[in-house]
């Protein structure tokens, strides 16, 4: 072996121990299974369906309503919970390394498709994971390395390791000119991703139409018929699911676009890194090949990211890794190219950028690194963490384990917003649901009765009617939060959490 062959060997080796490592860290994360965001949610969906796999119910509050939490994966875990008798966070840690295993499996997988260089599905893992921008970002379906280890049991990871299998069997199904069934079973898969995470599911879309317009040759219309027949029958498994009506979705909004107008704000803060590198990557791809997959979706999720910003439709950034993904993607594989072979000889852009790449994205990525060593804080005790490490490391949210004695499953609790986010991973209800609830009829009149509860110039007749409306047998409130006093005949102190925190039981 030549010495140059050495050095690309060893590379190599270096580049799939760094991404076997971060693997490694994700899954010690997983043990902890930290809880930020939107764990609560989940976590009772799955308390609903182990109850009830058949007529779950709302998963946050009491009431007789379909969700769209509940899509085939939860439902799988749901009836695993019920099977086994497990805790619903011993079945999330189970879902997040079976999630874990599909995302790191599928970004290889999907890479092999688009170049035979082996270094490039490792760097696309690190690519993935790291290269994003200066500040710190988090968001469900958003892959950097901190936001995925506070989301690797959500569906969101699952839908989109899923996502990236769909990408490559169907650039091989294409390109092999498969038959029906192939087709068939990837209409079904195309599906489950959107029931399971819908905005994933939109991402996964907006892939699989790059794959199809960037396929070389052009399909025959044999294969284009298969392929619309696979369409029809993921169409008619969102019709019929059962869970929910997929199609009703399409008239959510209110609380939904307040909510993710956050995804518009600091773009070169949170992103900078990946458009920056990325761009450049697809602007070598496109010189080579106009209808390259890569750059097509790349211009198909942006495209519809500044729609949503324009049109001020903000759920639409969650369409955003449809940008991110093939940009980290192009990175990945245009700079394994230069270690999988000598350097550029002739002139153009290749021979200026190509090194120049791969240059920034060693920098660039260990700046991803270093804005996300914060994560490190999900596995090690803070006193092992240096001090410049630590400031970066969010601490988890603590649970509400501590009321598990007294609330019984079904049980409904008066609380405000952030805590009615994690009581019903504990079986318990909540007066108003935590987080939006498009299928709730009655989402405003729960809201409203939770406000005025709190509220300091309700008078009290009006706050126990709240209480006796819904069924409340508990209050969880602070001593500052508002509603009856603590010495109020109507109530009870039975427990005190942490900061102050007060459980209190309705006796009026």
């Amino acid at each position: 072996m030549t010495s140059g062959g050495r050095s690309r060997s060893r590379w190599l080796w270096g580049l799939r121990a760094v991404a076997g490592a971060v693997a490694a860290l994700l899954l010690a994360v997983v043990v902890r299974l930290p809880w930020a965001g939107d764990l609560g949610i989940h976590a009772a969906t799955i308390e609903r369906l182990r109850h009830d796999p058949l007529h779950p119910g709302d998963p946050l509050v009491d009431a007789d309503v379909p969700s769209p939490y509940y899509s085939p994966w939860t439902v799988l875990l749901g009836l695993v919970a019920k099977a086994t008798g497990a805790g619903v966070f011993g079945v999330l840690r189970g879902a997040a390394v079976v999630g874990l295993v599909l995302l790191l499996s599928g970004i290889w997988h999907f890479v092999r498709t688009l170049t035979e260089r082996r270094a490039a599905p490792p760097l696309a893992v690190l690519c993935v994971l790291f290269l994003w921008g200066p500040s710190l970002f988090e968001w469900s379906g958003f892959l950097g390395l901190n936001s995925l280890a506070l989301t690797v049991s959500y569906p969101s990871t699952f839908a989109l390791g899923l996502s990236f299998h769909l990408w490559a069997w169907l650039r091989k199904a294409l390109r092999a000119g498969s038959g029906w069934p192939v087709f068939l079973g990837l209409g079904v898969l195309w599906a489950v991703v959107l029931l399971t995470h819908q905005f994933t599911g939109v991402v996964a879309s907006l892939g699989a139409a790059a794959m199809l317009l960037g396929a070389r040759p052009w399909p025959p219309r044999a294969v284009l018929l298969r392929l619309a027949a696979g369409l029809a029958l993921g169409l008619v498994v969102l019709a019929v699911w059962p869970y929910y009506s997929f199609f009703d979705l399409f008239g959510a909004g209110g609380d939904l676009e307040r909510i993710h107008r956050a995804l518009y704000r600091d773009l070169l803060g949170r992103f900078g890194l990946a458009l920056l590198l990325g761009v450049s990557a697809l602007a070598l791809r496109f010189r080579r090949d106009r209808r390259d997959p890569l750059v097509l979706f790349f211009a198909l999720g942006a495209v519809v990211f500044a729609a949503g910003g324009l049109s001020g439709h903000y759920s639409w950034g969650r369409v955003l890794p449809a940008a991110l993904i093939p940009a980290q993607a192009a990175v990945a594989v245009e700079v394994a190219g230069l270690v999988g072979a000598a350097l550029p000889t002739g002139r153009g852009l290749r021979r200026i950028f190509a090194p120049a790449l791969a240059a920034s994205l060693a920098a660039a990525l260990a700046v991803g690194a270093w804005t996300q060593t914060g994560t490190l804080g999900y596995v090690l005790p803070k006193g092992a963490l240096p001090s410049a490490v630590t400031a970066k490391y969010r601490p988890p949210w603590p649970g509400y384990r501590w009321i598990t004695p007294w609330v019984r499953y079904g049980d409904v609790v008066m609380a405000k917003k952030f805590p009615a986010r994690q009581i019903p991973a504990y079986g318990a209800y909540t007066v108003a649901p935590g987080y939006p609830d498009f299928f709730l009829p009655d989402e405003v009149a729960r809201e409203d009765a939770v406000r005025w509860y709190f509220a300091p110039s309700t008078p009290r007749a009006e706050r126990v009617e709240a209480l006796r409306r819904y069924g409340a047998r508990w209050v969880v409130a602070y001593p500052g939060d508002g509603g009856l006093g603590e010495g109020d005949p109507a109530l009870r102190k039975v427990a005190t959490g942490p900061r102050g925190l007060g459980l209190y039981r309705v006796v009026g």
